[in-house]
């Protein structure tokens, strides 16, 4: 009786396990866009803070990979 509740018990915990690895995996990608977003965001405002040039190409590189994969569509830098 003692074995078999040791049994259940494990498979329960290795489900709750494999579950959760699951879900953080899909949550992680699915809002890649997201994240990515904010990430530019952020970005931005320190640029505007710093005006640094180089920084600002790789700003330009940044936006448009993400509107290459991703809704909603930021407005591309003028570095000029």
């Amino acid at each position: 009786m003692t074995l078999q509740r040791t049994k259940t018990i494990r498979s329960l915990i290795l489900i709750c396990v494999g579950v959760s690895c699951i879900g953080i995996i899909f949550g992680f990608t699915g809002n890649s866009c997201v994240i990515q977003h904010i990430a530019i965001m952020n970005d931005l405002k320190i640029y505007e803070e710093t005006l640094n040039p180089e920084f600002c190409d790789d700003m330009v590189e940044k936006i448009n990979l993400f509107n290459d994969d991703c809704q909603p569509q930021v407005e591309i830098l003028d570095c000029g």
